[in-house]
């Protein structure tokens, strides 16, 4: 591995620990009863929680590995990719890593059956939408212009479209 290949997976490994890893896995954990969660695998919801736990786990990490490897880099705003990614996820929705984490908190939500979390995971999500309206889709088109603005017509924000961008 180059070291400029090194220094951008430490850089996404860090970024990755402070957003996702601080609301998606430590607020829960410590402020929502997921740590007091004693896993029942004969309970349906713990396994319904632990499938929406691991699927968005692993569409997360997709996400972060497109923005290092399309887009050399991270998931924070302060060290943002340099070229549009749209390819991966991104084909499909413009915002696959809040989904993501938003799946992961539904899925801790069923496995600790808190309703208190439920309550976090919209406030999270309308958070995350004010954050993409009023900061990331402005920057983002000041970035990269019509490119933004053609993926933006071709693709959903939260919503797949029925015919995915052409790239």
């Amino acid at each position: 591995m180059s070291p400029s290949a090194l220094f951008l997976a430490l850089r996404s490994l860090l970024w990755t620990i402070v957003f996702p890893g601080f609301f998606g896995v430590f607020v829960p954990w410590r402020y929502f009863g997921v740590s007091q969660v004693r896993i029942d695998l004969t309970n349906p919801l713990h396994l319904i929680g632990l499938l929406f736990v691991a699927i968005g786990a692993a569409l997360l990490a997709a996400c972060i590995w497109e923005f290092a490897r399309r887009g050399r880099g991270t998931l924070s705003p302060v060290d943002p990719p340099k070229e549009l990614v749209v390819h991966g996820l991104y084909r499909y929705v413009r915002n696959p890593m809040y989904l993501s984490v938003s799946t992961m908190v539904l899925g801790q939500a069923l496995l600790a059956h808190s309703s208190a979390l439920v309550i976090y995971w919209a406030f999270f999500f309308a958070m995350a939408n004010l954050f993409v309206l009023l900061y990331e889709e402005p920057t983002l088109r000041r970035q990269f212009g019509e490119s933004y603005e053609r993926y933006a017509r071709e693709v959903g924000r939260w919503m797949p479209r029925l015919r995915k961008a052409q790239r």
